[in-house]
């Protein structure tokens, strides 16, 4: 099946490696995306409000401001040793969390986890800007970012049945144990880079941020502010609205994941031929409506599920197509580029954590949907200005 999807054009390395790294990101990804549906159980175990936890999630999101020295670090790093080095940090962070006597070691838990999760996604994205020409980044980019959905499909699916039957600790105990099998499976396969010349590291990180790409930042705060409105609110109103248990959540999160990955295959597939900021705004343009209609679909459980797919289907075919833009914001330091990105993604998901559950306590899901539905009208419109700056710079 993945000669199908890479023929013999694309480099003996990628097509050997892609699948692996995958299954690692997939590994990471569920850690990273387990709390937010389960956020009514963690709160209930802590004694706390969802909107103090909601503060506790936007502190953790506040640290990832040190994205862009993460990307020097991993410009710096054999891309082996940074996704292994980023997966052990995962583990033992996950671990962590699950072992966390109080809210103040969980926040600490997690903002380790996601600073060590994107050690990880840096060094991917190098290592793929390596191995492949920017013209058809966007395939391999596809096949990786399905690990974005199947860490909803399977990763949270598996660690929320986990849950279920046990606790949302030994949840987070089964993702550590996935993602250690996987950094010893990076750490043996993948070959060492080539080490380059501490000249070729010092000109990298000298390469200014093009004025284009900081609006390629911008629409990533905007993104991941979009979604974040959703992650962090559909788990407790399922539980407030129609009295879902974590199996039932977990039920969800395995359909959700569907249409990630239903989202993602086809952006792997299109954005190449549609053009990456065409494929972003497409996607956000999804979202729009979708949130809007929260306000009539939310009380009924059919039409507020389907509203949840479609919202999240357009932010996966989004975030997947925007991926590439990001990576080549600084064409001479990918790792820095997609740094500065990452760290304008995190900053939008640190506000809405806190503004989402908040508006949530105080008025139900479709204000923090409406709000979604807003952010994503300003991807669109961050996107056509990157498009014109572009233009003029050429």
């Amino acid at each position: 099946m993945l000669n199908r999807i890479l023929d013999e054009s694309y480099p003996t390395e990628t097509r050997q490696h892609v699948v692996a790294l995958t299954v690692a990101r997939l590994n990471a990804n569920a850690c990273f995306r387990f709390a937010p549906p389960f956020l009514a159980s963690i709160s209930d175990d802590f004694d706390v409000s969802l909107g103090r936890l909601g503060i506790a999630l936007m502190i953790t999101e506040f640290t990832m401001i040190v994205a862009p020295c993460l990307g020097s670090i991993v410009d710096r790093l054999a891309r082996r040793t940074s996704m292994a080095g980023g997966l052990l940090g995962v583990t033992a962070a996950t671990a962590l969390a699950a072992s966390s006597p109080n809210l103040v070691v969980f926040t600490i838990a997690i903002a380790v986890l996601g600073a060590s999760k994107l050690v990880f996604d840096v060094g991917l994205t190098a290592w793929i800007n390596d191995h492949v020409d920017y013209e058809r980044r966007g395939r391999v980019v596809g096949i990786t970012e399905t690990s974005w959905a199947l860490g909803l499909l399977l990763g949270v699916t598996i660690m929320g049945l986990v849950a279920s039957a046990t606790s949302w600790r030994w949840g987070y105990v089964a993702g550590a144990a996935g993602t250690a099998i996987m950094t010893l499976v990076v750490a043996s396969r993948l070959r060492d880079d080539e080490v380059r010349s501490d000249t070729s590291r010092r000109d990298e990180n000298k390469a200014p941020m093009p004025s284009h790409g900081w609006w390629v930042v911008g629409s990533m705060f905007f993104l991941m502010a979009a979604s974040q409105c959703m992650f962090v609110t559909f788990g407790s109103w399922l539980e407030d609205e129609f009295g879902f248990d974590e199996a039932r959540i977990a039920a969800v999160a395995f359909g959700l994941g569907a249409f990630e990955l239903l989202a993602s295959i086809t952006s792997a597939r299109r954005t190449d031929v549609w053009g990456k900021e065409r494929s972003t705004a497409l996607g956000a343009a999804l979202i729009v409506p979708t949130g809007l209609l929260f306000w009539v679909g939310h009380t009924n459980e059919v039409s507020g599920l389907v509203l949840l797919a479609l919202f999240l289907l357009g932010f996966e075919f989004a975030i997947v197509s925007l991926l590439p833009l990001a990576a080549n914001a600084i064409p001479e330091s990918p790792g820095r580029g997609l740094g500065f990105a990452i760290g304008g993604g995190t900053m939008g998901r640190a506000v809405m954590s806190f503004v989402a559950t908040a508006t949530y306590d105080a008025h139900g899901i479709e204000v923090p949907a409406t709000i979604g539905a807003g952010c994503a009208l300003l991807v669109i419109v961050c996107l056509r200005v990157h498009s014109v700056v572009t233009r003029v710079a050429v």
